[in-house]
C-alpha cells in the first residue's frame, strides 16, 4: 500500500469531483507510470494544482503502477526565511515505518540522521562532519538521493516550490541530474511569482526534460459543471454565466463564492438567484489572498491599480493615464507588476482584473473619498474620448461620483439605447436607479416612470417598479393619456406578479384614459379579453372586449396591435373549445408579422399550448409547446424559461410521462420559482400529482393553498380546476359531503364565468358526490346544463366528463347497459386524445361498474397507473379487486415486482405513530427524521397495505416489521 500519502487536495473542498482537468490528470498518470520522470504543475493561486495532484495520488494504481507504489509529499511554507530543505525533510519523516522494516545500507544516508532525529534510529550512523560547508551540503544531497533510491519505486511530490529556500532549489537541480531509476518527481508552483530558478536544470535532466503541465482557468461550461455538482442542481445560463464572470473560472474562487452563498441561501434556491452574485460579499479567504498581494506592491503601483479598479474590470490605458496623470510607460510597468503577482491577466491583448472579485477587493481598498474623485475623473475622461458617448458607463461613474444631474441624463439615455435594442431588463435597471434620486423634477419623474412602465413588464423588475408607478398615480396630476399608459403598465406588472384581480382592475381603469391612443387601447382591451383571470367577468364580456380591441386596432392602423388582438381572440376561442381557434392559430403561425416579433410569437404559442391542455387537446398542446420552446430559445427569451418548463411538465403529466415529474413539479412550485404568474399553475400541477402519488394529506394541503391564494388574488383558472381536484381527492378519501361542498363552490365559479368547458370536471365531481350521498336523481338538471354549455365544443376532457356523468346517472337508475356504453365511450374519447392518466381513471370506473366481470378494465387501469407511478391509485384499484375477488396481476408495472404487505422496521414505527394520530412533523421530531422522509414512509405504508389515507391506519392490522 502507498505510504506517507498526505491529503493534497484542500480539505475544505466543496466538490468531490475533479472538473475540467481530465487531460492533465491523464498526463500526470503517464508521467508516474514511466520513471524516472519529472513533472512541473504550474498555474496561478487557486487554479487547482494541489487538487489535481491529490486526485492522482488518491488512486496511484490507476497510473499503471502497482498497489505497492510509494508516495512522499512535502509542503513548502510561506516563511520570511524558509528552512533549508524543509519540504524534503518533512517528506522523509513520513517514511519512518518503511525504513524500520527495510533499513538502508548505504552509509552516506547517515548524513541525514542529524537532520531527521525522529527517524535517525532507522538510518545508518551519522557521519563525521566535513570541514568544507560546500562538501557537507554535497554529501547531504547525495544522501537524500540515495534514500529516495532506497524507497523506490516512489513518487515524490513537493508542493509550492516557489516558496522553497535556495537550498531546496539547489537540491532539485542536483536531483534532476542524479535521479534514481524508479523515482517520479512532481513539483507544483505558482506562475505569478515568476519562473523557477531551476527551470533550466529541469529542462536538461538526463532522463529527459520535465513535463510542464500548465493549468488554465475553467471554461464557462466547466464552471457550470463544478457549481452544479456542488449545488446538486442544473444551472441556468442566467446564473452560470455571471458566476464565471465573477470568478474568472478559478476553481478556488468558484468554491469560495458558493461557500459564501450557501451560508445565506439553501442550495436549491441559489441557481435561480443570479442577483446575489452582484451583491456578493467577498469571501474572507479570497480577500486575505488579494490584500496580501496588493500590500506587496509599491505605492505608485497600488495607486494606479486602485484607479484601474474604479475604471472597470478591463481598464482602458488612455483613461487610466488621464485619471492618474501618469505617463504610458509608468502605466505599462504598473500593470505588468500587477499581472506578475496575479491580480491582473492578459485577455484578447488587454490587461484585465483576474476576476470580478479581485477588482472589487482592490476597489474597496481605495478610501471612499478617493473613489468618488476617481469616478468623477473617469467620467470626465470618458466624455472626452473618441466615438459615441458611452452613456451606460457615464451613468455608472457619475452616480458614484455623486453628480445627480449628469447621472440621471446618462441613465435615461442608456435606458433608451437598451430599449432600442430590445433589452428591457437593462433599461428597467437604469430607470429604476434614476427614479431613486430624490431631487428629480416632477416632469422628469413622470417621463422616466412612463419609460419604466414600458420596460419593466418584460424586464422582470416588477417588485421595484410597482410601488413607483402606484405612488406616481396617487400623487401626480397626470394627463389622461399618460395616466392610462401608466395604469396599463401597472396592471400588466401586477398580473405578472400573480395579482390577477388587481392587475385586471388597473387595466380596466386604463381603458377610460386611452381613447386618444388606439394602439395602447387595443392592447389593453386584448388583455381584458383573456378569460383566465377574475372570476366575476363572464366570457360574453371577454368577447365584447375582444370586439372593442379589434375596432381600436383598425383605428390605430398598426399591424402589431392587430396581431396582438388576433392572438387574444384565438386564446378566447380555444379556451371555450371553439374549433374556429384552430384555423385562426394556424393562420397566425404562418403570418410573417408574428414571426418578426419572436417574444410575442413565443408567448402566444405557450399560452395556446396551455389552453389546448385545458380542453384536452394534447396533440395540439405538444406542437404549440415545441414551437414556443424553439422560438424562445432562438430569441434567448429567458423570461419565459419557467413557463416553458411548466407547460412541458403539464404536457408530460397529461401524456403519462411521469418519470421524475413530481420532483420537477416540486421545484417549479418551490421557493426558487421567480415567475409569480406561473406559481399557482405550478402548485396545481404538483397538487394533482400528489393526489395520485401520495401522500394524500400533502396533496390536500397543496390544493388548499392554491384555492386560498387564487381566491385572494382573483385568478379563476387555477381556482376552478383546484376545487375540482380537491373534490376528487375528498371523494377518494370517502368524504362525499366535503367533496360536494368543493364542487358546488367550483360550480358557482363556472356559472359566473360562463365557460362550461372548464367546468365539466367540476360537474362530474358533484354528480359523483351526490351519487355517493344517494342523491344522484337530483343531478339530472346539472348534467343537462353541462350538455348545453359544451354543445359542439372540441374539448375531449369536457365531452368525456359529460359522457361519464350521464353514465353515473344511468347506473343510478338501473340502466347498467346504458352506463357501460357511456363509460366506454368516455374511455375511448380520452384514449384517442392521448390523455393517459384520465384514460386510466376511465378504465377504473368502467371496471368498477362491471365488478367481478371487470377484470380486464381494472387490469388496464392498474398497468396505466403503475407505468406512471400513481401509487395511491394503484392501491385503490388493488383494494377494489381483492374485495371483489378479481385476481390482482403481478408484476403489474412493466415487470416491477410487487412490494407485498411486509413493512420495514422503520415503516412500521412510522405507521404506528401515524395510526395514533401523530402529524408528519411530530413523527419527524420524535424519530429524528426529515418531514419529507416521514411523508415517503407514510406513502409507502399506505401503498403496501392498500389504504387510501392515514385515517384508515387507525383500524388497520399492521403486519410485523
Amino acid at each position: 500500500m502507498p505510504f506517507g500519502q498526505a491529503r493534497v487536495a484542500p480539505s475544505g473542498s466543496l466538490s468531490d469531483v475533479l472538473v475540467g482537468r481530465q487531460a492533465e490528470l491523464a498526463l500526470l498518470r503517464t508521467v508516474i507510470a514511466a520513471p524516472p520522470s519529472l513533472a512541473l504543475v504550474e498555474g496561478e493561486a487557486g487554479i487547482g494544482k494541489s487538487r489535481l495532484v491529490g486526485e492522482l495520488l488518491a488512486a496511484p494504481e490507476a497510473a499503471g503502477g502497482s498497489a505497492g507504489i510509494r508516495t512522499l509529499v512535502g509542503q513548502c511554507e510561506q516563511l520570511q526565511e524558509p528552512l533549508p530543505l524543509s519540504p524534503l525533510l518533512d517528506a522523509f519523516r513520513l517514511a519512518g515505518d518503511e525504513l524500520a522494516a527495510s533499513r538502508p545500507a548505504n552509509p552516506v544516508i547517515g548524513a541525514l540522521a542529524p537532520l531527521l532525529p525522529e527517524i535517525a534510529e532507522h538510518l545508518p550512523p551519522p557521519l563525521p562532519a566535513l570541514p568544507d560547508q560546500r562538501a557537507e551540503r554535497h554529501r547531504v544531497f547525495r544522501a537524500a538521493v540515495a534514500l529516495l533510491d532506497h524507497l523506490g519505486p516512489l513518487v515524490l511530490v513537493l508542493e509550492d516550490v516557489h516558496w522553497a529556500d535556495s537550498g531546496t532549489h539547489d537540491f532539485l537541480a542536483f536531483l534532476a541530474s542524479h535521479q534514481p531509476r524508479e523515482l517520479s518527481v512532481i513539483l507544483t508552483t505558482r506562475t505569478e511569482t515568476g519562473p523557477l530558478p531551476i527551470r533550466e536544470a529541469l529542462a536538461r535532466a538526463p532522463s529527459g526534460p520535465a513535463w510542464a503541465i500548465s493549468l488554465t482557468p475553467l471554461s464557462p461550461p466547466e464552471v457550470e459543471e463544478l457549481a452544479g455538482g456542488i449545488l446538486k442542481a442544473d444551472l441556468p445560463r442566467t446564473f452560470a454565466g455571471p458566476l464565471h464572470e465573477t470568478t474568472g473560472g478559478i476553481p478556488f474562487v468558484v468554491e469560495e463564492v458558493l461557500r459564501t452563498l450557501l451560508e445565506r441561501l439553501p442550495a436549491n434556491e441559489i441557481p435561480a438567484r443570479p442577483d446575489v452574485l452582484a451583491d456578493l460579499a467577498v469571501p474572507t479567504v479570497l480577500r486575505d489572498v488579494v490584500l496580501r498581494r496588493l500590500a506587496a506592491l509599491d505605492e505608485p503601483v497600488r495607486e494606479i491599480l486602485g484607479a484601474a479598479a474604479v475604471i472597470g474590470v478591463t481598464p482602458d490605458d488612455r483613461v487610466l493615464a488621464e485619471v492618474t496623470g501618469r505617463d504610458a510607460e509608468e502605466i505599462a510597468k504598473a500593470l505588468a507588476t500587477a499581472q506578475a503577482v496575479g491580480l491582473l491577466h492578459e485577455e484578447d491583448g488587454r490587461c484585465r482584473f483576474r476576476h470580478a472579485l479581485a477588482r472589487q477587493i482592490v476597489y474597496e481598498s481605495v478610501p471612499v473619498s478617493g473613489r468618488r474623485w476617481l469616478h468623477l475623473k473617469t467620467a470626465q475622461a470618458l466624455e472626452r474620448g473618441p466615438g459615441p458617448r458611452p452613456v451606460a458607463r457615464l451613468a455608472h461613474h457619475y452616480r458614484l461620483a455623486g453628480r445627480t444631474v449628469e447621472f440621471v441624463g446618462n441613465a435615461e439615455a442608456a435606458a433608451d439605447t437598451a430599449l432600442a435594442h430590445g433589452n428591457d431588463a437593462t433599461a428597467a435597471r437604469f430607470l429604476l436607479r434614476a427614479l431613486e434620486t430624490d431631487e428629480l423634477a416632477g416632469d422628469v419623474r413622470v417621463r422616466l416612470a412612463v419609460k419604466l412602465g414600458r420596460a419593466a413588464v418584460d424586464g422582470l423588475a416588477h417588485a421595484e417598479s410597482v410601488p413607483i408607478l402606484e405612488r406616481l398615480l396617487a400623487t401626480e396630476p397626470l394627463p389622461a393619456h399618460l395616466r392610462g399608459e401608466l395604469r396599463f403598465a401597472l396592471g400588466r406588472m401586477l398580473r405578472q406578479q400573480g395579482e390577477a384581480r388587481a392587475g385586471y382592475l388597473q387595466i380596466e381603469r386604463a381603458v377610460d384614459d386611452l381613447g386618444d391612443r388606439p394602439a395602447l387601447l387595443g392592447r389593453a382591451l386584448a388583455v381584458l379579453a383573456a378569460p383566465e383571470t377574475v372570476p366575476d367577468r363572464h366570457v360574453r364580456e371577454h368577447a365584447a372586449r375582444c370586439d372593442q380591441a379589434e375596432r381600436a386596432a383598425r383605428r390605430s392602423g398598426e399591424r402589431d396591435v392587430h396581431i396582438a388582438v388576433r392572438i387574444a381572440r384565438a386564446s378566447l376561442l380555444l379556451e371555450q373549445g371553439d374549433s374556429a381557434s384552430r384555423r385562426l392559430i394556424d393562420d397566425l403561425l404562418r403570418d410573417d408579422r408574428l414571426r418578426a416579433v419572436p417574444r410575442e410569437h413565443a408567448r402566444a404559442c405557450l399560452n395556446w399550448a396551455q389552453g389546448a391542455l385545458h380542453i384536452g387537446r394534447l396533440d395540439r398542446a405538444e406542437s404549440l409547446l415545441a414551437e414556443g420552446r424553439r422560438v424562445a430559445g432562438q430569441a434567448e427569451y429567458l423570461r419565459v424559461a419557467e413557463v416553458v418548463e411548466l407547460v412541458t411538465a403539464a404536457v408530460d403529466r397529461a401524456a403519462g410521462r411521469w418519470d421524475g415529474l413530481e420532483r420537477r413539479a416540486r421545484r417549479l412550485a418551490g421557493p426558487a420559482a421567480t415567475f409569480a404568474a406561473a406559481f399557482l399553475d405550478s402548485r396545481l400541477l404538483h397538487g394533482t400529482l400528489l393526489a395520485a402519488i401520495g401522500p394524500a394529506e400533502e396533496a390536500a394541503e397543496c390544493l388548499g393553498q392554491v384555492i386560498t391564494v387564487a381566491e385572494r388574488v382573483g385568478a379563476v383558472w387555477p381556482l376552478i380546476p383546484a376545487r375540482a381536484a380537491l373534490s376528487r381527492l375528498l371523494l377518494d378519501l370517502d368524504g362525499p359531503a366535503a367533496a360536494a361542498e368543493q364542487a358546488t363552490a367550483g360550480l358557482a365559479l363556472v356559472r359566473a364565468k360562463g365557460n362550461w368547458v372548464w367546468g365539466a370536471e367540476t360537474v362530474l365531481c358533484l354528480v359523483d358526490a351526490m351519487d355517493a350521498l344517494g342523491e344522484a336523481g337530483g343531478a339530472a338538471g346539472l348534467v343537462s346544463e353541462l350538455s348545453a354549455g359544451i354543445e359542439g365544443a372540441d374539448a375531449p376532457v369536457a365531452q368525456a366528463a359529460l359522457l361519464t356523468a350521464r353514465g353515473v346517472l344511468a347506473r343510478s337508475r338501473g340502466g347498467e347497459a346504458e352506463a357501460d356504453r357511456l363509460l366506454g365511450a368516455a374511455r375511448t374519447t380520452l384514449g384517442d386524445a392521448g390523455l393517459r392518466y384520465d384514460e386510466a381513471h376511465a378504465f377504473e370506473r368502467l371496471g368498477r361498474l362491471r365488478g367481478a366481470a371487470g377484470g380486464d378494465c381494472l387490469e388496464s387501469a392498474l398497468r396505466l397507473y403503475g407505468a406512471m407511478g400513481a401509487e395511491r391509485d394503484v392501491a385503490r384499484v388493488s383494494r377494489f379487486m381483492r374485495r371483489h375477488g378479481v385476481p390482482v396481476p403481478y408484476p403489474w408495472r412493466g415487470g416491477r415486482p410487487a412490494h407485498g404487505r411486509s413493512l420495514s422496521a422503520r415503516e412500521r414505527e412510522v405507521a404506528l405513530l401515524a395510526a395514533a394520530g401523530r402529524t408528519n412533523q411530530e413523527i419527524a421530531t420524535e424519530l429524528f427524521l426529515s418531514r419529507r422522509t416521514v411523508e415517503s414512509h407514510v406513502s409507502s405504508v399506505l401503498r403496501k397495505l392498500g389504504l387510501s389515507s392515514r385515517r384508515e391506519l387507525r383500524g388497520a392490522d399492521l403486519p410485523p416489521g
